[in-house]
């Protein structure tokens, strides 16, 4: 069994800043790349930016300049520093993981997802 359970969310006014977690569990081997994905109400899901194992980050225009994606090691927790929030930065926030278990293979996982909602 593998969770990823994301942490951090919550209200904050425009150029405000939050930083989510995600930090993983269960009988994990190794996890190679990660990520941060958001929903907003309405719309698809989109990616926000991407880490591999060795630390080399991808991120989304509408975010870059302004958050910045991190790890502790090759394993968990996942970090997303989010700064100068704007409204349309609002959406329910997902961690992503690709994940080597022992005995089980490579899979992709997902949190549950942490709302950030940024307004006034």
């Amino acid at each position: 069994q593998v969770q990823l359970v994301e942490s951090g969310g919550g209200l904050v006014q425009p150029g405000g800043s939050l930083r989510l977690s995600c930090a993983a569990s269960g009988s994990i081997f190794s996890i190679n790349d990660m990520g941060w994905y958001r929903q907003a109400p309405g719309k698809q899901r989109e990616l926000v930016a991407t880490i591999t194992r060795d630390g080399t980050t991808n991120y989304a225009e509408f975010v870059k300049g302004r958050f910045t994606i991190s790890r502790d090691n090759a394993k968990a927790p996942l970090y997303l520093q989010m700064n100068s929030l704007k409204p349309e930065d609002t959406a329910v926030y997902y961690c992503n993981a690709d994940i080597l278990r022992r005995l089980v293979g490579r899979d992709v996982y997902w949190g549950q997802g942490t709302q950030v909602t940024v307004s006034s």
